[in-house]
């Protein structure tokens, strides 16, 4: 199975997967693809398989699928890990993806969705009704609960695209799942976001999740219905970028001090998420001083406290922040003033060879 999908931004930023809701495609996320890619992350949308323009193979479908879609577009698209974003079945798929391969999840987001939404029965004459009678004989009641005010012809001719076999097909899926038990298995980070006048997956809904979730909180958001990445568009945005942190920001910056080889290098994990988010994303992107400025502060502290790795490390990266050799000199020899005379002699050899393969490269 092959997703449609669109990949923006920095080819180098974090990774972010935006999954949509039944009937919609991957446009209802334009508004936070566009902050997040700003943000400099790099954002990959999709859509379902037999929405927007996927394929739409004969059902029914298993959430399962589903999910194994998403994976299969991570690894087209050459991503280990990544966080994902999920409106509706969009979140439902998110659920079970940080469940059964918590590996590849980074921070979860769900929005406007459920574990459980309605009931078997009513999801069954939904796919039959479609089947029968196609998309346009529910449009009204969708794109009734999709928002709190009427909507336009944008949305309706959204919703008239999806197939009638892939709408049935993943109502089929969304009628045999119930997600509760997997709720305690989900380790990611996770904000669960709520429409406060969401009909089709209440505030109830996002609080079972949260409260299932051990690392999550919930917040709901005024005024809004189901589709509310679309209705409340802003306050989504905001609330998805808080959550993810300034790692997107803190990876560019990143990249561009130490160089891709060096970060390309470096094994992913917790930690470094955590560096690249509160050092590079939050001190080196701060205002109040240049980066000539930061690099001549980091190298003496290193120096102080005789950081021999990450010494060699920073100065690479001061030659590359505008800094001579002559100025890393003085930098050593100042701080071996205040420091002592040990600590500056161990680094001297440390910055010799630490320009030296700065040359070579």
């Amino acid at each position: 199975m092959r997703l449609h999908s669109v990949s923006e931004g920095s080819a180098k930023g974090p990774v972010v997967v935006l999954s949509g809701s039944l009937g919609s495609d991957l446009r209802v996320w334009d508004h936070q693809a566009k902050a997040l890619v700003s943000a400099g992350y790099r954002v990959i949308r999709h859509d379902h398989r037999g929405h927007g323009a996927s394929p739409a193979p004969k059902g029914p479908y298993a959430l399962a699928e589903l999910a194994s879609d998403v994976v299969e577009l991570l690894d087209e698209h050459g991503v280990g890990r990544a966080h994902f974003v999920g409106l509706s079945l969009g979140g439902m798929v998110g659920m079970h993806l940080a469940a059964s391969v918590p590996q590849r999840i980074d921070r979860l987001v769900l929005c406007c969705t459920s574990t459980s939404p309605g009931t078997e029965e009513t999801w069954a004459r939904r796919a039959e009704r479609v089947l029968r009678e196609g998309v346009s004989s529910i449009a009204n009641d969708v794109l009734e609960r999709w928002f709190t005010t009427p909507a336009d012809d944008f949305w309706r001719e959204m919703l008239l695209g999806t197939s009638a076999e892939g709408y049935a097909s993943c109502c089929a899926a969304i009628q045999r799942m119930d997600l509760a038990a997997e709720l305690p298995k989900i380790t990611a980070p996770t904000l669960v976001i709520a429409g406060e006048r969401d009909r089709a997956t209440p505030p109830e809904d996002g609080l079972r999740i949260a409260t299932g979730i051990s690392r999550s909180r919930l917040v709901v958001v005024p005024g809004a219905a189901h589709l509310g990445p679309v209705e409340r568009a802003e306050e989504f945005a905001e609330l998805i970028l808080e959550h993810l942190g300034s790692g997107g920001r803190g990876e560019a910056v990143r990249r561009e001090v130490l160089g891709d080889a060096h970060v390309d290098a470096v094994e992913p994990s917790a930690f470094q998420s955590y560096i690249t988010e509160a050092v590079w994303g939050a001190i080196w992107t701060r205002p109040g001083l240049d980066r000539r400025t930061r690099s001549f502060i980091t190298l003496a502290i290193l120096v102080a406290l005789k950081c021999h790795d990450e010494l060699g490390l920073h100065v690479r990266a001061a030659l590359r922040n505008g800094l001579t050799e002559e100025e890393i000199n003085e930098v050593v020899l100042h701080a071996g003033a205040y420091a002592g005379v040990p600590a500056a002699n161990s680094a001297v050899r440390v910055v010799r060879e630490a320009v030296r393969s700065s040359r070579a490269e």
